[in-house]
């Protein structure tokens, strides 16, 4: 594999909430890298973020920044339609590519994205679960590696929102929001999903109308394990993630928030992040950092296209379980061999 450059040229296409931000990593936080295009079909929203980077070009078309000779790896911050046709682009001129989540949004195309790097016959893709980057599931996912705490039995997870966004509805809770806690199952327990159901209360007041917001949602695994998420995206008070894992012989959890703890005119508390870039600042961060290093090395690490694809196939059968009521199979193709590891 190719030998990239000391100092990584990078195009990040797409310049909303996660793409300025991560314009703004690169620039002020990330070492051995450096933005040198920005795409959006917003050409002036582009122009506003690259104001702030010297030398940074602004396209409104994907493949025209990848044909630029200071362009050596690309960051896809996009809407998720939008991925696929990135994607293959990147493939074309054998770049290495950050994708944020979804890889695409439904099995089928993230499937196309498979084959596709597959006839490449090495991997071009890290997908961005920046929970693998959080230094306290990392820490979860080490000490589930000792076997000390015995085989994993059940994994219970908690994701709350202050606020839906606008246009939100109640399927996205399922891809936009739960397919962390699919991700994150996967790679703590080393299993795959199987089947998805999908329980929902009368929905909260605080939900707008129309959206069926608290969902319980149950994962079973092939390892035997039975994994739960409550998803509340209009809880109003904070942005919480939280998981514990429950092992033969121990838990272990993650998430409480505790880092600081203050007393004053009798009260004692903490402070609830607002929303992921807050939460996930870290996360983030070192995401981004490891992979500016793979690329540097030549090679690509993290999540692969695989962990993308199988994400949205148990996405699909999360919505006709939200959707058609009782449990739904997860359909996955056998995992090809440049995804054994």
């Amino acid at each position: 594999m190719t030998q990239r450059p000391h100092t990584l040229g990078v195009a990040v296409i797409g310049t909303g909430k996660m793409g300025a931000d991560h314009v703004r990593r690169i620039q002020e936080v990330t070492s051995g890298a450096r933005v040198t295009a920005v795409v959006d079909v917003d050409a002036e929203r582009a122009k506003s973020v690259a104001a702030r980077v010297d030398g940074c070009t602004v396209h409104t078309d994907p493949a025209a920044a990848m044909a630029s000779a200071d362009v050596d790896a690309v960051i896809v911050a996009s809407p998720g339609p939008a991925h696929e046709a990135a994607l293959l682009a990147a493939f074309e001129h054998d770049l290495p590519v950050l994708c944020e989540k979804p890889l695409t949004p439904d099995a089928a195309s993230a499937l196309r994205v498979l084959e596709a790097e597959q006839k490449l016959g090495r991997r071009r893709v890290q997908v961005g679960f920046m929970r693998r980057y959080d230094a306290e599931y990392m820490k979860l996912k080490s000490l589930l590696a000792t076997g000390q705490l015995g085989r994993p039995l059940m994994l219970h997870n908690r994701h709350r929102n202050v606020a839906s966004p606008p246009g939100w509805t109640s399927e996205m809770l399922i891809n936009d929001s739960v397919t962390h806690e699919m991700d994150v199952t996967r790679w703590l327990l080393g299993h795959e999903i199987t089947a998805v159901t999908v329980l929902t209360p009368t929905p909260s007041d605080n939900a707008p109308d129309g959206i069926r917001d608290p969902q319980f949602v149950v994962f079973e695994t092939d390892g035997g394990a039975i994994v739960d998420v409550e998803i509340y995206v209009n809880c109003g008070f904070g942005y919480q993630v939280q998981a514990e894992v429950v092992c033969e012989r121990g838990t272990g959890r993650v998430g409480d928030g505790h880092a600081l703890v203050t007393n004053a005119a009798g009260r004692w508390g903490g402070i609830i992040a607002q929303d992921y870039i807050e939460r996930f600042a870290d996360a983030y961060d070192r995401e981004v950092q490891a992979w500016v290093d793979a690329t540097r090395r030549g090679e690509v690490t993290g999540p692969s296209a695989w962990d993308g694809y199988a994400v949205a196939a148990v996405c699909e059968a999360g919505v006709r379980a939200l959707e058609e009521g009782g449990r739904v199979a997860v359909e996955l193709v056998d995992r090809p061999a440049l995804y054994a590891n």
